[in-house]
């Protein structure tokens, strides 16, 4: 749906529930369209609404696995080290 807003939404108040729906498909490579939609949900929430607390941890936590990546499951085993984030790869020169 690109970054427009699910047509359910419009006229009612965002809820918790509308905000773990955007995150369940955070990843790496999404982290940053993900971030944007989701201040954009809550952005007309007031301070202190559940839903917006939640969505302001979850831009943070976006925030961080968008420049450094994220590890599921287990550490990488002696001998093999993580990928680097495509954010801070750097292109050959």
């Amino acid at each position: 749906m690109s970054s427009a807003e699910d047509p359910i939404r419009e006229g009612r108040t965002v809820t918790v529930e509308d905000v773990q729906a955007l995150m369940g498909a955070s990843t790496p490579h999404f982290a940053l369209q993900l971030r944007a939609r989701i201040r954009a949900l809550i952005g007309s929430l007031p301070d202190g609404d559940p839903a917006r607390m939640l969505g302001l941890r979850e831009i943070a936590r976006l925030d961080e696995i968008a420049a450094d990546g994220e590890v599921r499951g287990h550490h990488a085993e002696s001998g093999m080290t993580p990928l680097q984030s495509v954010v801070l790869a750097a292109p050959d020169a």
